[in-house]
Order: structure tokens, then sequence, then C-alpha cells
């Protein structure tokens, strides 16, 4: 009895121990610096031991009436919605109505090697199934309802990226199919089976399947930094289902996640292989180390939404960040202040400092730059008098001055240096330095 005692004892004393040295006057700071520049908006909700032990909320919901962000704001987390699918899929496997190794040609007949793609392909993004989004009309129809059929025939349509099982590359149509896959067996709606198999159990209040935008149900709008923040167009739920139509908030995910891990949605065994990493993928699941640490997670983006869903097991330390603001200060920036509070780690506080240029004083900055370093084009535009970069094949990003001949993308941590004499480019980002010459 005496050495259960002692045991239980020094699990508390460990238990503790991080939270009296949580630092959680550097968060504070980190969103109080935020706030002051409007750099950020959004939530964020750590968990310890299945007890939140933190919270804080900045921005608003709606831009255009004021009504502020809280804690109970409810946000679009986009492809956070995966790691739900995939648990609910591993679901459907304890229930032994579909097996992990079946093919997807009894479900999906005209995508191509239907006949040789797994479930368990469609999960760790082995499929070689050609992603919808990277259609260049997806933006054109992304905002209208789809059908089911539609939306099968656009994937199916699309070119096979490599031979089933032999490599991993991220596919946002693996996850509309498996979404399919599931209405198909429970006879249900996505929603539905989401609301059944995880929502109740767990008891969250805050996450559902979404659909248009409702302000007085406490959802946010989303919003792009491009000067000043300009409102996002709302992509129809109707598309991403489980890969990337759930709302939820920081506590309900948090709450989630903790159930996950704790084996409340799929058996430890499962979570086992939902964690199991190939070609950077595990099912539903990342590995996101941190130091000497390893946790796992997810993160999300949709329209002008982000989200980022972490999970370190050792510590039971839950930490989920939402924001409904793009091109901002990064969530994963955010996640780094947090984590090296509680961890005592060092990190640097952002500095905001900027110039104001007029659009004439931008002209001398524009053109295609190209690097014998990297195989990558820059083109240089301007939007008023805000200095805007689009790489090739990326989207467009706008570029805040700091000094003369200096602009920077603070979602990236990307810094452009200019001479235009020399017509020359410097682009820093990571460390590393990458000259790049007007062509």
């Amino acid at each position: 009895m005496m050495k259960k005692i002692i045991t239980c004892l020094c699990a508390l004393i460990v238990t503790s121990t991080f939270s009296q040295t949580f630092n959680t006057k550097r968060l504070d700071s980190l969103f109080a610096l935020l706030e002051k520049n409007n750099k950020f908006m959004g939530s964020i909700a750590i968990a310890e031991n299945g007890k939140t032990i933190y919270t804080k909320s900045i921005g608003f919901d709606d831009i255009a009436s004021s009504k502020k962000s809280s804690i109970n704001t409810k946000y679009r987390i986009g492809s956070i919605s995966k790691t739900f699918t995939a648990s609910l899929i591993f679901k459907a496997v304890e229930e032994k109505k579909i097996d992990l190794n079946q093919t997807i040609d009894k479900y999906f007949p005209t995508i191509k090697n239907a006949k040789t793609i797994t479930i368990s392909n469609l999960l760790n993004h082995r499929s070689g199934i050609y992603d919808f989004t990277s259609n260049p009309d997806y933006l054109k129809w992304n905002t209208q309802p789809q059908s089911r059929a539609k939306m099968t025939e656009r994937i199916a349509a699309g070119d096979v990226v490599f031979e089933p099982n032999t490599k991993g590359k991220y596919s946002n149509s693996n996850y509309i199919l498996l979404s399919y896959i599931l209405e198909d067996i429970y006879k249900k709606s996505y929603g539905e089976i989401l609301n059944l198999k995880i929502i109740k159990p767990l008891k969250l209040k805050n996450t559902y399947l979404g659909g248009k935008i409702n302000l007085e149900n406490n959802e946010a709008y989303s919003y792009t930094l491009s000067g000043k923040w300009e409102k996002e167009t709302e992509t129809d739920m109707s598309i991403p289902l489980g890969a990337g139509a759930i709302v939820s908030n920081p506590t309900d995910l948090n709450q989630f996640i903790e159930g996950l891990f704790a084996g409340k949605i799929v058996s430890i065994e499962h979570l086992n292989e939902m964690k199991t990493i190939k070609d950077k993928y595990g099912m539903g699941i990342m590995e996101l180390p941190y130091f000497e640490r390893k946790s796992y997670g997810h993160n999300g983006a949709i329209d002008g939404f982000r989200s980022l869903l972490d999970y370190f097991p050792e510590e039971k330390l839950a930490l989920a960040i939402t924001s409904n603001g793009a091109m901002g200060y990064d969530n994963n920036s955010v996640l780094l202040c947090a984590l090296s509070s509680y961890f005592n780690k060092p990190f640097t506080m952002p500095v905001f400092t900027s110039i104001t240029v007029t659009a004439e004083t931008l002209d001398p900055y524009l053109g295609t730059y190209g690097s014998a370093q990297i195989p990558l084009k820059i083109d240089i535009t301007k939007k008023d008098n805000i200095l805007v970069a689009q790489a090739t094949g990326q989207p467009s990003f706008p570029l805040e001055a700091t000094a003369a001949n200096i602009f920077k993308f603070d979602a990236a941590g990307i810094i452009l240096e200019f001479n235009p004499d020399k017509k020359e480019m410097i682009l820093k980002q990571g460390g590393k330095e990458f000259t790049f010459n007007k062509q």
C-alpha cells in the first residue's frame, strides 16, 4: 500500500511540476503583441491530463459587425477532419463492416486502378489518386453545392499520379472517397455517422459537420491579411466532407484527441496503426517532433481558416489552435511559443516593424526572378501599394515593407531583399539564403 501511495505521489509531483513552470505570461505577451499589430485572429486551448490549463482568443468572428471572438467561437478546421474520418474508418473495421486491405472497385468502379487501390492506401495517401483541389478550375466551383456523382466524376477524371502503394503523396480525394465509403456501409450521412460514433460518445459540444457559416451559432467568417483583413469566400461543405468539412473549437479538439489516445474511439492497437508513418504520412495522423519529444496530430486549411492539433502522449498534453485569418502570423509559430512556454525552451518574440510605401516606389521591384540555386521562378507584382510575390505553381502572397528595399511575409518566415541597381533579389527563409536575378 505504501509503495502505491509513493507512486501516486510521485506522479502527482511530476504532473504538477509542468503546470507550475508553464510560462503563461510568455504566451499572453505573444497574443498581446499579435493583437496590437493586427497579425492574428483565432483561439488556442491547452490541456494537460484532460484538464484545460490555458485558453486565449483574439480577433473577430465578423469584422464588419465588430463581433469579437471567444473561446466558444467555432471554426472550420479543414484537414483535421481527416483524423476524425480515419477514426471512423477504424471504427468500421472493428465493427467488421470493412477491411483495410479490401480494394475500392466495389464502391468506385470508374476510378483508375480501383481494383488495386485499398482502403489502407486511401488512409495513408498511397493511392496515387489525383487531388481534385489541384484542378485549375477548382476555385470556379468550390463555393457551389456538389453532388457525390459529380465529385466522383471529377476525381475519376484525374490522371494517375503514381501506381498504388509505391509512394505517398497527400491527396484530399482520398478522404472524400473514404467519406462516401462510410456513408455506404452505414447507410447514413457522414454528419450522422460523425455524431453517432464520435461526437456523442465523447460529449463534444461544439463539433459537427459544417454548412453555411452562421454567426448566430458562434461560427466565424474567415479572412486573408493583405494590408488589411479581407473576407474570404466560403467553400461549400458538400465538397470536402470528411476531408475538411468539420467545424469545431480548440477545447473540443483537445477533448477529441485525448479520447482517441485513451482508446475511447478505437482500440489502442488500431490507434498504433493510425500512428504508423510511411513516407511522411500516417493514417489520418502525422508525426510532429519537438526537440527530443514526439507528438502526433494534424493541421488544416480551408478558405482563410487555419488549424492545428497536437498531442504528446507521454505528457498527456493536448494543444489546439484554430484561426480565421490567413497570411498573418502563422499557427505553427504560435504552437512553438506555446510549447516553449510549457517545456521551458527558448523562443524569440516576433518584431513587427513596417514602413509606408507608395505604389510608384514599388515599380523598380516588379518582374520575374530566377535563381541558379533552386529551380523556381518568382513573379513580383503589386496591388495598389502592396508588393505581391508568387512562386511557380503556388498561391500569391502579400509582402510587407519593413525597411528600404526589404519586405517580409510573416506567415512563411520569408524575407526578400532587393537591389534594384543589380536587378537582384535575395530570399531568406529558415536560415538559408537564395539569390535571384530579374529576367
